[in-house]
C-alpha cells in the first residue's frame, strides 16, 4: 500500500475527545494490548497528530503520528499498527517468519507467498482468513511487515504451503516508514520452547511442514544458532500423510520392510554421518562447526530421492546425535566459543568408519527426483530504459517530461526528432544534418565542442542523447507486473577464487536479479557436482546472497545457467 509515495491532504493536532476515542478503539481492536499499554501507545498529554493522505492507488488513509513516528493507520474504519509500534509490542499480532531476501520483494509491493514462509519448531500460528498478522525475519522477532491472511492456518497446511499467504499492507522501508525517524528494526530474540512442554518420548513438539526441498541441504555459513539445529526441518504430518511425502516415500522403498519411519531415519542419519566423515572431511578441515558439518557435508551425502530430517529420528537434535557419536569415540566435540560447538577430532581408524561402504546410487532416484521437480524456470524479460537527468530536463520539457522521467529508447528518438522538426533545426540543404540550438549544445556537447560543432548527423545526435541519459531497466517476470529500477542491471558474476588452504572455490553472485533463488541453485549444483555448497551474504551488497561451490565448477555452472535456465 505504501510502496510508492503518497499525497498528504492534511496534518492536524488531535483533539482531546479524538484522543480518548482513539485509545478506546485501540483497546477494542487489539485485546492483547492491556489498558496501560494502550495508554502508553496513545499518551494523554504528549503531542499526537492526525495525518490524512491518499495512497498511490487512491485509498484514503488516516495516520496517527506520535513523537515523529507513525504509530497507527486507519483504512476503511479498520485500525492497523505500524512497524514502529510492533517493535515496542512484538507480541501484539500472530507472527509468521520469512527470509531476509523476501523483504525486498515485500517493500516493492509484493504479497507474501506461502513458499517463502519458514515453519518454526512449534508450528505455524493459528489464524483465520482475514486475520491481521505480523511478518518477521529469521533470527529476529522484530516485525518488518504486516498483512492480512489470505487463508486460515489449516488451509495453508492443506495447500502444502503453496499460493498467496498474506496481502501485505505496510513494511519496513516503505514510504510510511520513511515518514518517521527511519530507524532500523531492533533485535528481539526469538522465543524459546519451555523444556517442560517437550516430551521426547511422545514427540509432542514437532515442527510444521518442511520448507522447500531445495533448501533442506543447505546451511547459511556463519549461522551458528543451536549448533545447526535450525536447519533440521521436519513436517507435522500423521503417518498416513507422511506416506505421501516424497522424502518419506524414498525412505522405505520395500513394502516388506517392517522398520518404523524413525528407525529408517536413524539409519539414514548414521549413513550420511559416516559417509561425510569418510569421504568429505579431512584433518585440515578441523575444527569444523557442527552447523557447517550438517549443512555442507551431512546433507550433501543424502542419496538422491531421499530427505534427511533429524527431527524424525530418535535423536531429534543434532547435538544429541553428536553426543552419541562422541560416546562411541568416533568424534570429539568441544564448545570453542560460547554456545557454538565444533568437531575438533575424528578417529578415522574407528571400525565404524573403516568398515563403512559407500552406498551406490539408487536406480529409482532419478525417477523420484523428476517427479518432485518444481515448475521450470522462465527467465525475465529485461528491457533497457533511460532516465532524464537534470542536465537534460530542458530538452525534454516540451514533450511533457521532467527530471527523473523514465523513457524507452524509441520514445527518446521520437522526442528528439519532434524537437528538431518543431524548432526548424533540420538542415534545409542536407536533411541528414541537424543544427544545434543552445539547448542541444548544452545537453549533448562537451565544453570544448560548443564553439566548433554547429550541426550533427541524425545518428550521431541520437547516440549522444542516449549516452547522456542515465541508465535504467525494466524487469518483468512471468505472471508478475513490470518492475522499473534505475542504474544498469548487474550480470551474474562467476568468480574462481583460491583460498588460503590452496583450495579452489567457485563463487556466484547476482542470481536474485534474474529471479534465481541462490538456495535452489546451490542445491542443484550440490547434486550435480557432488561438491559441498554454502550460501552466504554477498560482501558489500545489501540483502543479497552468494553461492560458493567447492572446486572449479565454472563448466557445470555455465551449463546450468545457459542450458537449463536459458539466460
Amino acid at each position: 500500500m505504501f510502496a510508492k509515495a503518497f499525497r498528504v491532504r492534511s496534518n492536524t493536532a488531535i483533539k482531546g475527545s479524538d484522543r480518548r476515542k482513539l485509545r478506546a478503539d485501540v483497546t477494542a481492536a487489539f485485546p492483547a494490548l492491556g489498558t496501560d499499554q494502550a495508554s502508553e501507545l496513545v499518551p494523554g498529554k504528549e503531542e499526537l497528530s492526525i495525518l490524512k493522505l491518499y495512497a498511490h492507488r487512491g485509498d484514503a488513509v488516516t495516520v496517527y503520528v506520535s513523537g515523529g513516528n507513525p504509530i497507527l493507520f486507519e483504512l476503511e474504519k479498520n485500525l492497523y499498527p505500524t512497524v514502529y509500534t510492533l517493535w515496542s509490542y512484538p507480541d501484539l499480532l500472530p507472527a509468521f517468519t520469512t527470509w531476509p531476501l523476501v523483504l525486498e520483494k515485500l517493500v516493492g509491493g509484493a504479497d507474501l507467498m506461502l513458499p517463502g514462509i519458514v515453519v518454526p519448531p512449534a508450528g505455524l500460528p493459528q489464524v483465520q482468513k482475514g486475520d491481521l498478522c505480523a511478518i518477521v525475519l529469521v533470527g529476529n522477532r522484530a516485525p518488518v511487515a504486516i498483512g492480512v491472511a489470505a487463508m486460515s492456518t489449516s488451509e495453508m497446511l492443506t495447500s502444502g504451503l503453496k499460493g498467496r499467504g498474506f496481502s501485505v499492507l505496510h513494511t519496513y522501508e516503505d514510504h510510511l516508514w520513511r515518514s518517521g525517524d527511519k530507524s532500523s528494526p531492533p533485535f528481539i530474540a526469538p522465543l524459546t520452547l519451555d523444556p517442560s512442554d517437550v516430551s521426547e518420548e511422545k514427540g509432542s513438539v514437532q515442527a510444521g511442514p518442511a520448507l522447500q526441498d531445495d533448501m533442506r541441504r543447505l546451511t547459511l555459513e556463519g549461522k551458528e544458532e543451536e549448533n545447526g539445529e535450525d536447519q533440521q526441518m521436519c513436517g507435522e504430518k500423521t503417518l498416513p500423510e507422511a506416506s505421501e511425502d516424497p522424502g518419506v516415500r524414498g525412505l522405505n522403498p520395500d513394502p516388506a520392510d517392517s522398520k518404523t519411519l524413525q528407525e529408517q531415519m536413524d539409519e539414514l542419519l548414521q549413513q550420511c554421518f559416516l559417509h561425510a566423515l569418510k569421504c568429505r572431511i579431512k584433518k585440515t578441515d578441523l575444527p569444523l562447526l557442527t552447523s557447517t558439518f550438517l549443512g555442507s557435508h551431512v546433507f550433501s551425502c543424502c542419496p538422491e530421492g531421499r530427505q534427511l530430517d533429524i527431527k524424525k529420528s530418535s535423536y531429534k537434535k543434532l547435538s544429541k546425535f553428536l553426543q552419541q557419536m562422541q560416546q562411541e569415540q568416533i568424534i570429539q566435540v568441544k564448545e570453542l566459543s560460547k554456545g557454538v560447538e565444533s568437531i575438533v577430532a575424528v578417529d578415522w581408524k574407528h571400525p565404524r568408519i573403516t568398515s563403512f561402504v559407500i552406498p551406490e546410487p539408487s536406480p529409482t532416484s532419478q525417477t523420484i527426483q523428476e517427479g518432485s521437480r518444481e515448475q521450470p524456470y522462465h527467465p525475465p524479460d529485461i528491457k533497457p530504459l533511460y532516465c532524464v537527468p537534470a542536465s537534460m530536463s530542458l530538452l525534454f520539457q516540451e514533450s511533457g517530461h521532467k527530471k527523473g522521467s523514465i523513457l524507452e529508447g524509441s520514445e527518446v528518438r521520437m522526442i528528439i526528432i519532434n524537437y528538431a522538426k518543431k524548432n526548424d533545426l533540420v538542415d534545409a540543404d542536407n536533411k541528414n544534418l541537424v543544427h544545434l540550438d543552445p539547448i542541444l549544445c548544452d545537453c549533448i556537447l562537451e565544453k570544448s565542442e560548443q564553439h566548433t560543432v554547429m550541426k550533427l548527423p541524425w545518428d550521431s545526435l541520437l547516440t549522444r542523447c542516449l549516452e547522456k541519459l542515465q541508465p535504467a531497466y525494466q524487469v518483468t517476470f512471468p505472471g508478475q507486473g513490470p518492475v522499473v529500477k534505475k542504474g544498469k542491471i548487474c550480470p551474474i558474476d562467476i568468480t574462481l577464487a583460491q583460498r588460503a588452504s590452496n583450495k579452489k572455490v567457485t563463487v556466484v553472485r547476482n542470481l536474485e536479479a534474474y529471479g534465481l533463488d541462490p538456495c535452489t541453485v546451490a542445491a542443484t549444483l550440490q547434486q550435480r557436482c557432488q561438491a559441498s555448497t554454502t550460501v552466504t551474504p554477498a560482501p558489500g551488497a545489501k540483502d543479497s546472497l552468494q553461492v560458493q561451490i567447492q572446486g572449479n565448477q565454472v563448466h557445470h555452472l555455465g551449463r546450468l545457467l545457459l542450458g537449463e535456465h536459458l539466460l
